[in-house]
């Protein structure tokens, strides 16, 4: 499979979500990255379910959505219904880890789990047959345009060791920092999706720098 690109739409115009919204569709972009923050489990708030219901209609693309909220388990049928397709929630907020991801995956929705980057991809050893998608952070969650954390390349590389090892299907998707700069070396750690928030939406032509991303 080749590598997916994600566009973090949280670093889009949102005075002009619909034109950034039919330009991503228009792209090689792969996936919508929808950060959904609360200001309670990072210290930020962005945008929730009206947003991504709006923008769903200018894009037949996945939508991965990502929570960083406390109780995530208590709005995932809202979110499939706005149009999310893959829902990833954090370990550190979930009590209840097991549970939740098969809530997600009743209501109809790819299931992912979210590491900080203080949090060790050991905890996710019982239950990765179980995950759809891991969710590297690169850089701390709550805000866009961070410098990336070199750690992340370990990480993945042994992340990827475990998937391969429990025979699962698990994507590894890195957050945070990712650039044209670091892409190549993410995917031959053993990346499979990138997202790129502040790299795609503050370049001079984004449609050519998600193009660029893609072919790596």
């Amino acid at each position: 499979m080749s590598h997916l690109i994600a566009p973090s739409i949280l670093a889009s115009d949102f005075a002009n979500l619909q034109r950034e919204s039919e330009m991503l569709d228009k792209s090689n972009a792969d996936w919508f990255h929808i950060d959904v923050m609360d200001g309670v489990f990072v210290p930020n708030i962005s945008f929730g379910m009206p947003i991504i219901k709006a923008i769903r209609k200018f894009s037949e693309k996945t939508f991965d959505v990502h929570l960083m909220i406390v109780e995530p388990q208590k709005y995932i049928n809202d979110f499939k219904n706005v149009g999310a397709d893959i829902l990833t929630v954090h370990y550190e907020v979930c009590n209840h880890l097991h549970r939740t991801l098969q809530e997600i995956k009743v209501a109809g929705m790819k299931a992912g789990v979210a590491l900080n980057p203080h949090t060790n991809i050991n905890v996710l050893e019982d239950l990765i047959q179980d995950i759809d998608l891991v969710c590297i952070m690169s850089v701390n969650p709550g805000f866009g345009g961070q410098s990336f954390i070199e750690n992340t390349y370990d990480k993945v590389s042994s992340l990827k060791e475990m998937i391969i090892r429990k025979k699962a299907n698990t994507l590894i998707e890195i957050d945070g920092g990712v650039t044209s700069n670091n892409a190549r070396k993410l995917l031959d750690a053993g990346a499979d999706v990138l997202v790129a928030g502040s790299f795609v939406f503050k370049s001079d032509n984004p449609i050519k720098t998600i193009s660029e991303l893609k072919t790596v």
